[in-house]
C-alpha cells in the first residue's frame, strides 16, 4: 500500500511536471501526438500556409460585390405575402379569389446580394446565373468602392454561369485562371466574397470532394469544400493557395454546417467564347434519351457491370439514329473515352463541337459495335420534350415506364405511360393531372406504350375532347382534357 507521504509526492510531481525543463522531450511534449502527425505532413507538402493575408491583399481588388434589383408582383400589406388565406386548402377557387382579392397586385422592387469577379480589364465579370438572371438592375461595386452599372453580356441557366460588364474608366485588376482538373481532394482553397452583405469576407478551408452531383442540372461536376460558404458568396471565387481561380462558388447544403460547392473554372472557361459571342451556350446532341444501368437490367442483359448508358429512345431523324444505333443499345466508349454512367456520357456530349464526327462504340445483344455519329445541336428542353419518347401534349410530358422508373416510383406494374412534366397553365395542369400520374387509357384504348400514347393523343375527337384514365396511387379516375392555347 502506497504511504500517504509517497502520494503527496506525487501528486507535487504532477502539478508541477510543465515546469520542469526537460517536459520538451517526445514523451512529454506540450504539443498532442496527432497535432505533430498533421504539423509533419504539413512540412512534406504544400500545407496551409502560415497567413493567407499576402494572397487576400493582392487577388482581393479581382472581387467584386453585386447588387440586384427585381421587380416583382404581389399584394401590399398582406400578412400571407403574395399566398392569399386558406389559399393551400382551397387552391384556386375562384369563391375564396373574389372574396380575399380586396388588394390588387402591384409590383414591388426585391433586392439581393451576390459576388464576382473580374476576368478581363475592359471589365468582363463571372457570376452566377441565379444572381442576375431576372435582375432589372444590376450594380457592381469594386474593392475601391467605386460602383458601376452592370448588364448581362451571357447567361447559361444549365450550369448557372453567367457572364455580365460594366464599362470602367480605367483598366481592372482580373483574376488568374487555374485549373481545376489539377485540383485534389485535400487541396487548400480559400474564397472571397459577400456573405450576407458583409463585404469581402474571406473564409479557407479544403477541397472535400470532386466530381459532386447534387441534382442542379444535368451536368452537375461540382467542387465541394468546407471552406465557409453563406448567401451573399454566390457568383465568388474559390482560389487555391497560388491564387488562381479554380471555382466559382454556386450552393450549399442548407442543413449541412461546411458543406458548399462550386462550379470547376475549367467548366467556365469551356463556355467563355459563346457566352461573349452569343450570348448563349451551343451544345452537343446524339438525339437519344439515356438511363443508368441499374443491378436488375445488368442482370437481366447478361452484363458483367453497370458500366455505360443504356440508349432508352433515340430520335427519328437525329444524328445517333442516322448513324445506326438503336433503342436497347449501350454505350460504353465516345470519342476514345471510356463511359462509366449517364451522367459522365451527357457531359461529354455537351462540350462536343457541333458537326464534328466522332466514334461511338456500343454493346448490342453481348457483341461490341462502333458507330460514326455527326454531333447535332442540343436545342432547349422545351423543344427536346416535343418530340420523339417524351412527346409534350396538352401540356404535358409522358414516358414510357421502364423496370428503373417502376421501381424508383414503387410501381407494382408497368402498364400504361407516366406523365414526367406538367406546364403550368396548359390543358394538363386545368384538368388537375399531376406529375406522376399513370396514364391508363385513352378514349377508351388501352395504352401500354408511347407508340399507343402517340397514336391515340392525336386523334381528333368529337368536341376536340380527350377522355384519360388516369391511375394516381391505388385509385383510377377519368378526366377529359380540352383542347386550348397553354396560357
Amino acid at each position: 500500500m502506497v504511504s500517504k507521504s509517497v502520494k503527496f509526492l506525487l501528486i507535487i510531481f504532477l502539478v508541477f511536471l510543465p515546469s520542469i525543463p526537460f517536459i520538451n522531450s517526445t514523451l512529454f511534449s506540450e504539443e498532442p501526438i496527432a497535432d505533430q502527425a498533421f504539423a509533419a505532413a504539413a512540412g512534406k507538402t504544400a500545407g496551409a500556409p502560415a497567413s493567407l493575408a499576402d494572397l487576400v491583399e493582392k487577388w482581393r481588388p479581382t472581387v467584386v460585390n453585386i447588387s440586384t434589383t427585381t421587380i416583382v408582383k404581389g399584394r401590399q400589406g398582406s400578412p400571407f405575402g403574395n399566398e392569399m388565406p386558406f389559399q393551400r386548402f382551397f387552391g384556386n377557387d375562384d369563391f375564396f379569389r373574389r372574396f380575399f382579392e380586396d388588394a390588387p397586385e402591384r409590383e414591388f422592387k426585391q433586392r439581393s446580394l451576390g459576388s464576382g469577379f473580374i476576368i478581363s480589364s475592359d471589365g468582363y465579370i463571372f457570376t452566377n446565373n441565379h444572381v442576375v438572371e431576372k435582375a432589372s438592375k444590376i450594380k457592381v461595386k469594386l474593392s475601391t468602392g467605386k460602383e458601376y452599372d452592370a448588364e448581362v453580356k451571357g447567361k447559361d441557366p444549365t450550369t448557372d454561369i453567367a457572364l455580365i460588364k460594366v464599362n470602367p474608366e480605367n483598366s481592372l485588376p482580373v483574376v488568374k485562371f487555374g485549373d481545376s482538373d489539377k485540383l485534389r481532394t485535400g487541396d487548400w482553397v480559400f474564397a472571397i466574397g459577400n456573405p450576407f452583405g458583409l463585404e469581402y469576407t474571406v473564409t479557407a478551408g479544403i477541397v472535400s470532394a470532386k466530381g459532386r452531383v447534387i441534382g442542379s442540372g444535368p451536368y452537375d461536376n461540382f467542387i465541394q469544400t468546407d471552406a465557409s460558404i453563406n448567401p451573399g458568396n454566390s457568383g465568388g471565387p474559390l482560389f487555391n493557395l497560388d491564387g488562381e481561380v479554380i471555382g466559382i462558388n454556386t450552393a450549399i447544403v442548407a442543413q449541412g454546417h461546411g458543406i458548399g460547392f462550386a462550379i470547376p473554372i475549367n467548366t467556365a472557361k469551356s463556355i467563355l467564347a459563346d457566352l461573349k459571342t452569343k450570348g448563349s451556350v451551343t451544345r452537343g446532341w446524339l438525339g437519344i434519351s439515356i438511363q443508368d444501368i441499374s443491378e436488375d437490367i445488368a442482370e437481366n442483359l447478361k452484363l458483367k457491370d453497370t458500366k455505360g448508358a443504356l440508349v432508352g429512345h433515340v430520335f427519328e431523324g437525329d444524328p445517333a439514329d442516322k448513324a445506326g444505333i438503336k433503342t436497347g443499345d449501350i454505350i460504353i466508349e465516345i470519342a476514345g473515352i471510356k463511359i462509366q454512367d449517364t451522367h459522365e456520357l451527357m457531359r461529354i456530349v455537351a462540350a462536343l463541337t457541333v458537326g464534328e464526327k466522332v466514334k461511338v462504340k456500343i454493346v448490342r445483344d453481348g457483341k461490341s459495335q462502333t458507330f460514326e455519329v455527326t454531333v447535332g445541336e442540343r436545342k432547349e428542353e422545351k423543344e427536346i420534350a416535343r418530340r420523339g419518347k417524351i412527346g409534350e401534349f396538352y401540356g404535358m410530358a409522358v414516358q414510357e415506364i421502364t423496370p428503373e422508373l417502376a421501381k424508383h416510383f414503387g410501381l407494382v406494374d408497368q402498364t400504361g405511360v407516366i406523365i414526367t412534366q406538367i406546364q403550368e397553365g396548359s390543358p394538363a395542369d386545368d384538368a388537375g393531372l399531376k406529375i406522376q400520374d399513370i396514364i391508363l387509357q385513352i378514349n377508351k384504348v388501352k395504352i401500354s406504350s408511347i407508340k399507343d400514347f402517340l397514336n391515340e393523343i392525336k386523334k381528333d375527337t368529337e368536341g376536340g375532347t380527350v377522355l384519360l384514365l388516369i391511375k394516381r396511387g391505388e385509385m383510377t379516375f377519368f378526366v377529359t382534357l380540352k383542347k386550348g392555347v397553354t396560357k
